[in-house]
């Protein structure tokens, strides 16, 4: 029983160092977006134009945050809510050339910043811990919670 409280006490520790390093990092390098907001951008840079709902899906957040998070993206001009051709009640989410323009240095920058974290790590530990995540993500799946 202690090992899977501190398994879960591990995970909440890095999920939190996580957001606050990517953070201090994009700071230092004056990129202007919160871990959450560079999760909905990498999101973009890698399917192209979305609708709020699938980037919700896709990042495992709830629609009320997405919106909170791409309302501070449109201010910053990094995206812009384009009202769907087929139906008008559905926003889709475009990045702007500003957004764009940025997307290939802060790629580099996240993931040299990640690989820092994982630094001294083998890869077959990283692999099995992404699948232990996995698995305990898919477990919490069949029992029905809902992510955030």
């Amino acid at each position: 029983m202690m090992l899977i409280k501190q398994a879960a006490v591990y995970v909440n520790i890095l999920n939190c160092r996580l957001k606050k390093h990517i953070a201090d990092v994009f700071k230092k390098k004056g990129v202007n977006l919160t871990a959450e907001q560079y999760l909905v951008m990498d999101t973009l840079w890698n399917e192209g134009t979305l609708t709020q709902q699938t980037i919700a899906f896709i990042i495992q957040k709830d629609k009320n945050s997405v919106t909170q998070f791409i309302d501070n993206l449109e201010k910053k001009g990094l995206v812009e809510r384009a009202v769907d051709k087929n139906d008008r009640r559905v926003n889709n989410i475009v990045v702007t050339e500003k957004g764009m323009a940025m997307k290939q240095s802060t790629k580099e920058l996240a993931i040299d910043s990640m690989n820092k974290v994982v630094d001294g790590i083998p890869e077959e530990q990283l692999t099995i811990f992404v699948d232990v995540l996995r698995k305990a993500c898919n477990n919490i799946e069949k029992m029905g919670a809902k992510s955030e």
